[in-house]
């Protein structure tokens, strides 16, 4: 007889931190069914509430809650940190005699799965394999190709009634996803090509992108996963072969490949691998994305939602630029002097939360003032008036949260999001030990004041709320909901983001388009003012083109703006920043998204970016010389006019 015990967070439910401090958890899809069809087993609970006092008392009353009736053997359920084998061997001996090798550990952590094996458990990566588990079945990565005259919808009809659970979606014609021997045989019934890959066992999945000319060839589904692409399978190769060798020479278990991806290589990476410190010389941003299961990763919510044309109404005028009232709030809140004001106080160049002492040293997901960061963020906006939710979820063996505020109307279609990441990063530093050696950084102990990349677009958020709540003062009313939100962990592969997204899918939630800030000041002296917009998306269908018009409205305003900056739109697969930065998390799953940035990218024709040289650096500063925050206010006063146009003011 099996014991079955579950992690909660990501695994079992996406969790949220109510206003009025309640922990709420919404199902994830697939795990009531599993739940159900286990319903003889007995079952359990590995996992930690976070600090504090009253943490597991809330956990427990979200999770009776959230799955009433599924988990009433008391004894099986232990609240506790997962930093090592101890809490397994505890649920292991409260199984009753149970041998280790019958406790199923079901999380999708790859560090606490590797945590429960040392402790001689069995492991699935998500619900849908426990099944599998108890039978000792194993569960691989897989290539899924899907042959002409197939489509996403057919793959996700038949996905959802067997073992397998989708990852990435590389296109119309290829999809990673995690599967048993008896799901991929499913699968193959219904006509779909499967190629199994590693077992799934301790790996997560990343995907990471090549930095030679023109990226990698675009794969397309054969036999071996890749047809006719000896070109973009050599550079795969070699692209494995420079991550899988940084990784060994810093100790690190290996890194196993999973085969091309769309410009790059996948990877299946071992807990303890840190891959996303990981970067080829010249790497361009965001050249590592981690990849999350998701049984509705293909149903694609976000087609359905409202299209960018139908946003501007209301105030606007009819020309889609936003209305003279709306530009006026804007310029009289998004300012230079408030920009730098905020950029200030994330990036330690001033007081977090004026009137107290702490200073930021860095917004790293690994280093502690990244908690108090969320504290600060979350706390002015609530002075605001909006209602703010914080989203945790954990990486890397820590608590992250990221931070919504929201302007909710009530019966409205959607709604409007304006986001940034809160999070930094100096990995692209040079340091050196007490002797004057060369050594990595440390991004729980190194300084990463990160003003540009990304407290730009974090105080760009935050301006952007003040002045809805300006608008809202004097008596505007939105058509649509506003939500502000910060993500966590950008830099570890659009992590936060990730997370985000996929619960809002889950819930059904509705979001008319997305407006991203990502490195907003960085201006070299004396160079021509350039913004880019960023629509592209690796994802085909309705996105593409509802993408497009929001990039297209965004343009549109900063012409009217400031017609000295020269805008420059990109879309499409030649757009340098597919998949990213956070809006890629939203492409994901159909919903309009633009990421606008400073000139990070080299232009079609060549020319060097004319940003910020300081990226990923300790340098990165409001002291920086290639700090402009009126270049800064630019951008956020154009989006922000953009956003609350498309909301309908």
């Amino acid at each position: 007889m099996s014991v079955l015990f579950f992690d909660i967070g990501a695994t079992l439910a996406d969790a949220r931190m109510e206003p009025d401090g309640s922990l709420t958890l919404r199902p994830r899809p697939r795990v009531a069914a599993v739940l159900d069809a286990l319903a003889a087993v007995r079952r359990g609970i590995i996992s930690n509430p976070g600090p504090g006092d009253g943490a597991a008392e809330r956990a427990a009353a979200a999770l009776g809650a959230a799955f009433p009736g599924r988990f009433t053997e008391a004894g099986l359920v232990h609240w506790g940190v997962k930093d090592g084998r101890g809490i397994f061997d505890r649920a292991v001996a409260s199984a009753g005699g149970v041998p280790a090798d019958g406790c199923v550990f079901v999380g999708e952590d790859a560090q606490e799965r590797a945590f429960a094996r040392e402790a001689g458990m069995r492991t699935a990566p998500h619900p849908v394999f426990a099944p599998a588990a108890m039978e000792g079945r194993a569960v691989f990565f897989a290539r899924i190709g899907l042959p002409e005259g197939r489509g996403l919808a057919e793959l996700a009809a038949v996905a959802e009634t067997t073992e397998a659970v989708p990852v990435h979606v590389a296109s119309e014609r290829l999809v990673l996803v995690m599967a048993s021997g008896l799901g991929a045989e499913v699968l193959e019934r219904a006509g779909f090509t499967v190629e199994l890959r590693e077992p799934v066992e301790d790996r997560s999945a990343f995907l990471v992108r090549d930095e030679g000319p023109g990226g990698l060839a675009e794969p397309q589904a054969g036999a071996a996963g890749v047809a006719g692409a000896d070109g973009a399978a050599g550079r795969a190769e070699a692209l494995y072969g420079f991550v899988a060798g940084a990784l060994a020479a810093g100790g690190a278990p290996p890194a196993v490949p999973l085969g091309p991806a769309p410009g790059g290589v996948y990877l299946a990476v071992p807990a303890g691998a840190r891959v996303e410190e990981v970067h080829r010389p010249g790497a361009r941003p965001g050249d590592t994305e981690c990849l999350l299961p998701d049984p509705a990763l293909l149903s694609r919510p976000g087609e359905g939602a409202g299209r960018p044309g139908a946003g501007v109404r209301g105030a606007a005028s009819g020309d889609g630029l936003p209305s003279a009232e709306v530009i006026a709030a804007v310029r009289a809140t998004v300012t230079a002097e408030v920009l730098r004001g905020h950029v200030a106080r994330l990036s330690g160049a001033g007081p977090l939360v004026e009137g107290e002492p702490v200073t930021v040293r860095s917004r790293d997901a690994a280093a502690q003032d990244n908690e108090l960061v969320v504290e600060a963020l979350a706390g002015r906006f609530q002075e605001l008036g909006l209602r703010v939710r914080r989203h945790p979820f954990r990486w890397r063996g820590r608590q992250l949260f990221n931070v919504e505020a929201e302007h909710r109307v009530a019966g409205a279609d959607s709604a409007v999001l304006v986001t940034a990441h809160l999070d930094s990063t100096a990995s692209g530093g040079e340091f050196t030990d007490e002797a004057g050696a060369p050594r990595p950084y440390d991004p729980a102990v190194d300084p990463a004041p990160g003003a540009d990349d990304d407290g730009s677009g974090t105080a760009g958020v935050l301006a952007a709320a003040e002045c809805l709540a300006s608008l809202l003062a004097a008596g505007a009313r939105p058509v649509r909901s506003v939500r502000f939100v910060l993500f966590n962990a950008e830099e570890q592969g659009l992590v936060g983001s990730k997370f985000y997204a996929r619960a809002a899918a889950a819930e059904g939630d509705r979001i008319a388009g997305v407006f991203q800030m990502d490195m907003i000041a960085g201006l070299r002296r004396g160079a021509v003012p350039r913004v880019e917009i960023h629509a592209g998306s690796a994802v085909p269908g309705p996105v593409v083109g509802a993408s497009d018009a929001l990039g297209e409205l965004v343009a549109r305003t900063l012409a009217a703006f400031d017609p000295a900056v020269t805008v420059q739109q990109l879309t499409g697969p030649a757009d340098p920043a597919v998949g990213r930065s956070d809006h890629a998390s939203f492409h994901e799953r159909g919903w309009a998204a633009v990421a606008v940035s400073e000139d990070l990218f080299s232009t079609p024709e060549g020319a060097p970016g004319t940003g910020t040289r300081q990226y990923h650096t300790p340098g990165d500063t409001l002291l920086d010389e290639d700090h402009d925050s009126g270049f800064a206010a630019t951008i956020a006063g154009s989006v922000t006019a953009t956003a609350l146009a498309f909301a309908g003011l």
